[in-house]
């Protein structure tokens, strides 16, 4: 069960809702909208490192607790969220203490690629 309390709720994070739309070859894509913003507790479960063939590679997965409301009862996996400006793409989804509190597994996504200038010696 969640230890939380409502002291403990001091992330701010975003809710963003899959929205299809077209590009400009008028071809389907789909986009990310602004749900909600809600207070959040959120706690690190877990990080991995690989480096496979000069790639080198991070997951963070967190864990982010929300109050139970009907706005937050549905959210599931096809939902992403924000926070620190960092995307997350949500793995699952559970209500927690009758339904007080709602957990939210989700992993970092790396979109960016981030290119370092060396100099040699």
């Amino acid at each position: 069960m969640a230890d939380v309390n409502a002291g403990k709720l001091d992330q701010r994070i975003t809710f963003l809702i899959p929205v299809e739309g077209v590009d400009a070859f008028n071809a389907p894509v789909q986009t990310f909208e602004t749900l909600a913003e809600v207070w959040a507790a959120r706690r690190d479960v877990s990080t991995m490192e690989a480096l496979r063939s000069r790639e080198v590679g991070a997951e963070i997965t967190a864990r982010f607790t929300v109050r139970y409301s009907s706005l937050t009862a549905r959210v599931d996996p096809r939902f992403r969220l924000r926070h620190d400006g960092a995307d997350f793409d949500i793995t699952g989804v559970r209500r927690v203490g009758r339904t007080h509190w709602i957990e939210i597994d989700a992993r970092a996504r790396a979109e960016t690629t981030e290119v370092f200038e060396t100099t040699s010696p």
